[in-house]
């Protein structure tokens, strides 16, 4: 059984979440400690640790959840003026929870550093 993170329980529906949209492979939600107006967190409901542990025949999964994103964005309104998407990746890339996740960021003009 994999290991049961909080992205996992919100999967599962053991924790609420503002949940966004799901599919059968994917769940998105809005993070609970926003960077800006918009701030979903996408992720696959397949427990993989993190990018480093993404297989070769994860690929196709790893482009649906861009596509994905790009759709959320136009969903949510912010397609037009723009948007960040960040994948933070082990704990010195600022990866807090143990599950490959996306971030959408958007609503307002964001700044150019990356911190």
């Amino acid at each position: 059984m994999a290991e049961r993170c909080i992205f996992c329980r919100i999967v599962a529906g053991e924790v609420p979440g503002d949940i966004v949209y799901q599919d059968e492979d994917f769940l998105a939600f809005r993070d609970i400690s926003p960077q800006a107006p918009t701030h979903l967190l996408i992720i696959p409901k397949t427990h993989i640790i993190s990018l480093a542990r993404l297989a070769e025949e994860q690929q196709e999964l790893a482009g649906r959840l861009v596509i994905l994103a790009k759709k959320l964005a136009e969903k949510e309104g912010i397609a037009e003026r723009g948007y960040r998407l960040v994948i933070n990746c082990g704990s010195d890339g600022g990866q807090l929870v143990p599950h490959l996740h996306l971030h959408m960021i958007g609503g307002r003009r964001l700044g150019d550093g990356l911190g």
